[in-house]
């Protein structure tokens, strides 16, 4: 009988990270660590073509040995489903990834993943809302991991002044899953001599964030927290339904960017109708009416373009050096619809008469929004904002909002599920230029079908139908398909 005890095994540590978030900064502090503590450690890299900007999976072992255990382990170069330790994902898909590559296994690994999103092009390109349900992520890292450390560590780098690695490192720290103590991992942090003082900060927020949920600390109800609103409106939100107030909060803030207070005035006022004991449509009705409210012309688009935290966030995304200068040119070709839109009605209609606008916008012109001429021209257009009440889009916009809503309304005490569908038909309103034109003809071919639906057992059911055919494609096809077999 052979009672050896069993030969060490090494720590097995994959790390799946996004180009610019220090994978293989993490890499090489694990690595740095390791050898100061006299281990065996190997680390390799496998860039990945993910629909984002190529996840790469960093894989590190450690072996508990030095160089005076006798010989050197045969260490792996790519982590093997069943046979990972501690699996570290930068996002939240990413996560969800590795669990569907059976890296994460609930008799072994232990799952650091920070809870941020960057949406995959299949989710920014669909028609409709084609995001992934990040609490289903969530709980399916819970259900296949043994251990899960979520949190937005991505959130905590950024307050802290550094980037997603250093948080992730602070958050396996605390997971006790290595034999190192924490100063170990600082010290890691210092001699890589790149930023060292914001990256222990955010090692530290990150490591009281890991070890409060190793320790099951439940987290807290957060507090509302209200826009600039005045009193009556906060008053007015606080005595909605708790399942819509965070949904009518959110809507608040974007109309009080977008506008004013009298227009998030308006939005309330509009949501006050509505009976607050079906909180399922009062929630839904708060978002899709906010982001029709908040509808994209003009102003919108050009001061979406100047502001202060756009120019950061393409410095940040080409990774602007201090010797570096940053220039920045849109391709501006509006309509004349759409020029037409943005002033008051009687200018509108005098302006498409003529051939004034058809000269001006046929062609487009390429604007430097990084220029004092370029950013005063666009600043130019956002200060269209002002008469926004006056404008032709603005009056059109509201008619639709109405009708629509009445349309809700009507439905809403005998058929409340039709009623939840016409809200939901707000999905086809969207975008702006060429892109809005089609959701706004697909919408008002949708609501025609109302009619005819109105009071039969199905109506809901097949209301969503036309919506789903036409979010499945922008020719138009599926949606005419769709009607003709309604058509009685």
């Amino acid at each position: 009988m052979d009672t050896s005890p069993p030969a060490p095994k090494a720590i097995s540590i994959a790390i799946l990270a996004m180009g610019g978030e220090g994978g293989g900064v993490l890499a090489d502090w694990l690595i740095d660590m390791a050898e100061r503590a006299g281990r065996h450690v190997q680390a390799t890299s496998v860039p990945g073509v993910a629909q984002r900007t190529g996840a790469t999976i960093y894989y590190v072992e450690i072996f508990p040995g030095g160089a005076d255990a006798g010989r050197a382990p045969v260490l792996a170069l790519m982590p093997m489903p069943g046979d990972v330790d501690i699996v570290i994902a930068s996002e939240l898909m990413e996560a969800g990834r590795a669990v569907q590559r059976g890296l994460v296994t609930p008799s072994r690994t232990t799952l650091i993943a920070s809870t941020n999103r960057v949406y995959s092009m299949t989710e920014r390109t669909a028609m409709a809302d084609g995001r992934v349900d990040s609490e289903k992520l969530i709980e399916g890292a819970r259900t296949a991991a043994r251990t899960l450390l979520a949190a937005d560590y991505a959130k905590i780098a950024e307050e802290s002044g550094s980037v997603i690695s250093a948080a992730l490192f602070g958050a396996l720290a605390a997971s006790g899953r290595l034999p190192f103590p924490r100063s170990a991992f600082e010290d890691a942090i210092r001699r890589g001599g790149l930023g060292v003082e914001a990256s222990l900060r955010a090692f530290s927020h990150a490591h009281e964030a890991a070890s409060g949920i190793t320790a099951g600390a439940a987290p807290g109800e957060p507090a509302t927290t209200f826009p600039r609103l005045p009193a009556e409106q906060r008053e007015a939100i606080e005595r909605m339904p708790d399942v819509a107030r965070e949904t009518i909060v959110a809507g608040c803030a974007r109309l009080l960017d977008y506008q004013d207070t009298a227009y998030t005035k308006l939005y309330l006022r509009r949501l006050a109708t509505f009976d607050p004991s079906n909180e399922p449509l009062l929630a839904e009705v708060a978002r899709c009416l906010a982001l029709w409210m908040a509808y994209e012309d003009i102003a919108r688009v050009a001061d979406l373009k100047i502001r202060r935290s756009r120019f950061a966030r393409v410095a940040e995304e080409v990774r602007l050096g201090e010797d570096q200068v940053l220039r920045i040119r849109e391709f501006l070709h509006p309509r004349p619809q759409e020029i037409a839109d943005a002033l008051p009605a009687g200018i509108s209609g005098w302006l498409l008469r003529s051939s004034l606008l058809r000269r001006l916008t046929a062609k487009g012109r390429i604007v430097e929004t990084t220029s004092v001429s370029g950013f005063l021209l666009l600043y130019l257009a956002a200060s269209l904002r002002k008469i926004r009440r006056r404008s032709l889009r603005y009056a059109v916009e509201q008619a639709r909002i109405e009708a629509w809503l009445a349309e809700i309304t009507a439905a809403a005490p005998k058929q409340p599920a039709l009623a939840m569908a016409i809200a939901e038909c707000q999905q086809l309103v969207k975008g702006y230029g060429d892109t809005h034109a089609r959701g706004i003809a697909n919408f008002e071919t949708v609501m025609s079908a109302l009619p005819r639906l109105k009071g039969t057992i199905d109506a809901a059911e097949r209301l969503s139908k036309l919506r789903q055919a036409a979010l499945a494609d922008d020719s138009g096809g599926k949606l005419n398909t769709a009607m003709a077999e309604l058509a009685p």
